[in-house]
């Protein structure tokens, strides 16, 4: 879909890899362990942040800097936090008690590999490292840092990704579309959505309506995410997503696809991408590239 007034679509985006080698530089310079006492904790822990992947929290992080006229470089603490918190999270997911999964990204995931009592303590410990990272390592007013790290918390507590997670596992999200959309913003969106927002708040110079329409795009992003990620849980291969697909199916899990069908999902795919661009345009004419490009790569990925 293209809006008047945006860079036109291309049929087979270009992903910022650049910004990615940057993330998975810094994240293989990360140690956790002190003592030899934990350092199997810390090769469960390292075994999941290390096993590849798209990177697009992070990555959106340093292309929101780049965008706001910021050095990406200035961000990598908090780009690497939040990739510790989204592989806490994918760890968690896949174990039995949740969407037991035996492959991620490839690979066995962390409670095949390390048995669960192991991979649940690998979670555990990448949360809680994240914010010792962010608040240790991160370059800022103090006041701007702590912003940040509180609309991560929120982003992951209650009232974000585990909220979403637990109306998902519960069945207790409001029947029709907008309860549909408010567990995934939740579930998904509140994570991608902070990983934008979170770069404008260290920046602490930005005007309200900047920082509005951010935010704005940040959150049609993260929906547009969900989406995609729906429609590939029935399309794709196993091979292509480098994890099971039809997982939600098997669960009996609410998705875009099973409450709007295929077709339905891919309308409302392209009609979220042509709301995220136009935003993003409008939000910032200047300096959108980076950021389009990551859009685009959301919209029509295959994995």
């Amino acid at each position: 879909m293209t809006v008047a007034g945006e860079p036109a679509v291309i049929a087979d985006p270009t992903y910022p890899d650049y910004l990615r080698s940057r993330v998975d530089e810094y994240l293989a310079e990360l140690r956790f362990a002190t003592d030899q006492g934990t350092a199997g904790l810390e090769e469960a822990m390292r075994y999941s942040l290390l096993a590849g992947g798209k990177r697009i929290r992070p990555v959106l992080a340093l292309a929101t800097a780049e965008a706001i006229g910021r050095d990406p470089e200035t961000v990598l603490p908090l780009a690497a936090a939040i990739e510790l918190i989204h592989t806490y999270s994918l760890i968690h997911d896949d174990l039995p008690a949740m969407d037991d999964d035996e492959l991620r990204r490839g690979r066995p995931t962390c409670h095949v590999a390390f048995g669960e009592d192991v991979a649940i303590l690998a979670g555990d410990g990448l949360y809680a490292e994240a914010f010792a990272h962010l608040l240790a390592r991160q370059p800022g007013e103090p006041r701007s840092v702590i912003d940040a790290a509180a609309e991560l918390a929120a982003a992951t507590g209650v009232q974000g990704m585990v909220g979403g997670q637990y109306l998902d596992v519960a069945a207790t999200a409001a029947a029709g579309p907008a309860g549909l959309r408010q567990l995934h913003a939740l579930k998904t969106g509140r994570l991608i959505k902070a990983s934008i927002v979170c770069v404008l708040l260290i920046d602490g110079g930005l005007e309200p309506a900047t920082i509005a329409g951010f935010t704005s795009f940040a959150g049609e992003l993260g929906v547009l995410f969900q989406i995609v990620d729906d429609i590939l849980d029935v399309t794709g291969s196993q091979a292509a997503l480098g994890k099971s697909s039809g997982t939600d199916e098997r669960l009996g899990r609410r998705t875009y696809v099973s409450e709007f069908g295929l077709e339905g999902a891919r309308r409302l795919a392209s009609e979220s991408h042509g709301r995220a661009r136009a935003t993003l345009v409008e939000v910032a004419p200047e300096s959108p590239g980076t950021l389009v490009q990551i859009t685009d790569f959301v919209a029509l990925r295959s994995y």
